[in-house]
């Protein structure tokens, strides 16, 4: 199929071939059936979706920076490397491999209870914690959607979608040490300085082979 006939009813129908927004897609479900029979609303309940909203971009770039491009490091027998870096590093050897852009289904495993735990435990009252959890799977499957069409044959036709669109592209194919958020136009790499001029970067050698050794100059 080509680029120009690639339409968003293809990308919906290849995205819910993959586990992970089914995944996503029933705890938002279940959160937000809980949430509801919960009750107990009050205007915090308004506030959490406003600052998870405006965090957010830096949560990307964090998870980005110091999770996805982990280097893999030893400590004595003991090799530390995630998962979640194994599958990016593959991620950027081929972009376009559709099952390496969607979180892996076996880190949900534990990703998902752990959000659930921080939601029963870290907020004053249920209620609260129930709407953090309900909006978290929002955000979740708003992420693995928009970093599927990104990598997808879908061409952008707003101007919003397609800064989106370029931010994240440059970060595979012009250099991956910049331009880390993936929902936003570059956001949080705006404020923690890693949204140079494109014009000014050079394109990184490195970018589908994450930790390899530059080569030398002549």
């Amino acid at each position: 199929m080509t680029r120009n006939a690639f339409t968003l009813g293809d990308a919906v129908r290849e995205f819910v071939r993959h586990p992970s927004p089914w995944m996503i897609g029933t705890a938002l479900v279940v959160s937000a059936g809980a949430r509801y029979a919960a009750g107990d609303w009050q205007p915090t309940d308004a506030l959490v979706p406003v600052v998870m909203l405006a965090t957010f971009p830096f949560f990307e770039w964090v998870v980005h920076v110091f999770v996805l491009h982990w280097r893999p490091r030893r400590f004595g027998r003991i090799s530390v490397d995630s998962l979640l870096a194994r599958d990016h590093r593959r991620h950027h050897v081929d972009p376009r491999d559709i099952p390496l852009i969607f979180i892996p289904w076996q880190s949900l495993l534990w990703i998902l209870p752990v959000a659930v735990a921080v939601a029963l435990l870290a907020f004053p009252r249920l209620g609260l914690g129930l709407t953090f959890l309900s909006f978290l799977t929002v955000l979740g499957l708003s992420y693995e959607w928009c970093h599927y069409l990104i990598h997808s044959d879908y061409k952008p036709k707003t101007r919003t979608y397609r800064a989106i669109w370029r931010n994240h592209r440059q970060h595979h194919y012009k250099n991956e040490h910049y331009w880390f958020t993936v929902t936003t136009a570059g956001t949080a790499d705006r404020v923690l300085g890693t949204h140079p001029d494109p014009a000014t970067v050079s394109t990184s050698p490195t970018s589908k082979n994450l930790h390899a050794a530059k080569p030398a100059r002549q």
